[in-house]
């Protein structure tokens, strides 16, 4: 990459060097993001194919398509002391090969056992790109650009998350169905799967060109290094910042358990980067983008309307995340966090009342008339907006900058584990609560909404502006 190129500076000591460089290494990195949205979502449209395929129960079709989070919570556990010990870049480099391994074997599944076995090896995958990219971007970053920088994790998520959407739309319509034979043969919902291979050999790539976190190079006792990287970044005050770097910084061992332990149990702020995944899980996002397709065709879309609705919600999710990174930065994590939560609370309890008033058919899907079905519609993108710009980014902004050097990669691991849990439980349970009424479902989502709010307001600090060293 090219020498960076000095520009005015922040009035903190901090030169400004090439932003368009440091946001091509960052976005690098968040390719993990957009293999993580890319390789959730994918099954949205394949879900009804392998129903029907693998001839599957409601709990056998929440499993499957739940098995992946389960994986990235393991993947989220142990990729932070993956991170800690190899370095961010090696980490992402093994990621982009376990992408690779699922996304074919998930193509080529015979049952719903195997399948699951894949997608939880995927899952391993998608947690450790969770905790990878955030923790490297808001490390490499510096602190003026660091909010837009770390929302690029939540932008590449939910472009991936799109061009899933778009990509099974596109298959499907194609061939006719999800599970008619496409290319080769082969079955649509196959190709889905497959799909996800060239950009996760395109990411590991990438994982090969960008340097490594000067952060985790200052902390193995690889000093001129790190001051190489910083340079790179920050310019002139690039030994004033290694000089902070190794403050705050124990190169002598690497971070345990124990150093997350206070007086009674986990530290405090653990505490709170565990709340904070688990609220952005339990208001239901990925129930949209994991099964709407099957929502809207219970409720009388066809099948590639049920698809064209996902891909339109995809482009509200990515229109909503430039809102975010625009004013990230400039209005701060706190306001952002307590508007969503409001917006998502009022358009959950819309569609809890919709659903909740709907009638059913005589296979008991229920049954929107009139200005219902608009409703619904417009109910469920207004949610997905309020989400896409505030829970959504500033959930991965403030992980990967609220936690202190020392423990940053291990804490946010364990924020992520909490995250997938969470995720697994709302996926798991969805098909089961969407049997027992989508009113009751939509219900327990809209009260989440409500209590996250509560959470923010007490327990959320506002870290706009502040070095990671201030942390």
């Amino acid at each position: 990459m090219r020498a960076p190129t000095a520009q005015q500076g922040d009035g903190r000591g901090e030169e400004h060097v090439s932003t368009a460089r440091i946001a091509l290494i960052a976005s690098v990195a968040a390719l993990g993001g957009f293999l993580f949205g890319f390789d959730t979502a994918v099954i949205n449209g394949a879900v009804g194919a392998l129903e029907r395929m693998f001839a599957a129960q409601a709990v056998t079709v929440g499993l499957s398509v739940s098995s992946a989070l389960l994986g990235a919570a393991a993947g989220a556990v142990f990729a932070g002391r993956l991170a800690d010990r190899h370095g961010r870049t090696r980490t992402m480099l093994v990621t982009s090969l376990l992408f690779v391994v699922s996304a074919a074997g998930s193509g080529a599944a015979v049952s719903p056992w195997d399948f699951s076995a894949w997608r939880v090896l995927g899952g391993v995958a998608i947690g450790a790109a969770s905790v990878v990219a955030p923790a490297y971007i808001a490390e490499i970053a510096p602190a003026h650009l660091r909010g837009r920088l770390g929302s690029l994790q939540q932008l590449a998520i939910v472009v991936g998350i799109f061009v899933a959407l778009l990509s099974d739309y596109a298959i499907a319509t194609s061939a006719g169905s999800a599970a008619s034979p496409f290319w080769l043969g082969a079955r649509a919902w196959r190709w889905m799967f497959w799909s996800a291979i060239p950009p996760a050999l395109l990411y590991g790539l990438g994982a090969l060109l960008i340097p490594e976190s000067p952060r985790h190079l200052a902390a193995r006792g690889r000093v001129t290094e790190a001051l190489v990287v910083l340079r790179g970044v920050v310019g002139a005050a690039a030994e004033a910042k290694l000089a902070d770097i190794q403050r705050t910084l124990s190169s002598e061992r690497r971070p345990r358990l124990a150093d997350l332990r206070g007086r009674s149990g986990l530290l405090r702020i653990v505490w709170i980067g565990i709340g904070l995944s688990v609220f952005q899980q339990l208001v239901g996002i990925n129930v949209i983008f994991y099964y709407s397709s099957v929502l809207w065709q219970a409720v009388g879309f066809s099948e590639r309307s049920s698809l064209a609705i996902t891909v339109i919600t995809g482009v509200t999710n990515i229109a909503t995340t430039f809102v975010a990174i625009a004013t990230v930065d400039r209005l701060g994590r706190r306001p952002l966090l307590i508007a969503g939560s409001i917006g998502m609370a009022l358009t959950l309890g819309t569609m809890a009342a919709v659903f909740g008033a709907a009638g059913e058919d005589a296979a008991g899907n229920p049954v929107l008339r009139g200005a219902a079905g608009p409703v619904a519609l417009l109910a469920a993108n207004l949610y997905v907006f309020c989400f896409g710009a505030s829970w959504g980014p500033v959930t991965w902004v403030l992980l990967g900058e609220m936690f202190e050097n020392r423990i940053r990669a291990l804490a946010l691991s364990i924020a992520a584990a909490a995250q997938w849990l969470a995720n697994f439980l709302v996926s798991a349970t969805f098909p089961l609560l969407k049997v027992a009424g989508l009113g009751i479902a939509y219900g327990l989502y809209a009260a989440a909404a409500a209590a996250s709010l509560v959470f923010v307001v007490a327990f959320i600090p506002e870290t706009k502006g502040k070095e990671l060293e201030e942390m």
